[in-house]
């Protein structure tokens, strides 16, 4: 496949960069400073910003699906709306090239922990990744009303940690995927599996779904 991927030179795009190019599909990285990312057979890097629809189109068109890490980072000073302005415009702009296959990868914080409560609702979620994890959620809603996009959410286990690839992992939906009483985690590496198996053979169409061991 042709993959758009935005969000290349984040902590969960360059593992799916290499998971992209590691199982053969090509991949073209929309980055603001192309100059961030090194060269490499089957990638192409073009420059666009994110938050403008136009470019977002012009960039993605001709990619058979648009896969999004995007994250304006975790000490941008206005983290909630950049985060959503940019997934406004991913969103926009991958309709405007006339694709359908959207794969956007959000927080665990829009998980339901019990009937009607979230994550990021409860009073232990660290207060460093709440607004980023406010607008994930606001992101998820927003997906939620497309009916024409191919459109899947990917929330992540709780942990999301480095480590190895084992191509190994347990899905879920709705709520986080727990071993016991603990959290459950995931490596980036292995989250990057789940975002290719999910591209390669869509099971989660127009649904959320998490990951974990």
């Amino acid at each position: 496949m042709h993959i758009a991927l935005i969000g290349a030179t984040g902590f969960v795009g360059t593992a799916l960069l290499n998971e992209l190019l590691q199982r053969g599909h090509r991949v073209t990285a929309l980055a603001r400073t192309p100059s961030k990312i090194a060269p490499r057979e089957g990638l192409s890097v073009v420059q666009a910003d994110v938050t403008d629809p136009a470019q977002v189109a012009q960039a993605v068109r001709g990619t058979d699906a648009v896969a999004s890490a995007y994250n304006p980072g975790w000490t941008h000073p206005d983290l909630h709306d950049e985060f959503l302005r940019g997934s406004r415009a991913i969103t926009a702009g991958t309709k405007a090239a006339g694709l359908q296959r959207l794969l956007v990868v959000g927080g665990a914080g829009s998980l339901y922990v019990a009937p009607g409560v979230q994550l990021v609702d409860t009073p232990q979620f660290p207060a460093e990744w709440k607004n980023g994890a406010l607008a994930a959620r606001e992101a998820l809603n927003l997906l939620r009303q497309e009916s024409t996009l191919q459109w899947t959410f990917l929330s992540p286990a709780i942990l999301l940690e480095p480590g190895e690839r084992t191509g190994q992992y347990r899905l879920g939906t709705e709520s986080p995927l727990m071993n016991g009483e603990q959290p459950g985690k995931i490596s980036v590496a292995d989250l990057a599996v789940a975002i290719v198996d999910e591209l390669e053979a869509p099971r989660h169409l127009q649904q959320r779904f998490t990951v974990a061991y």
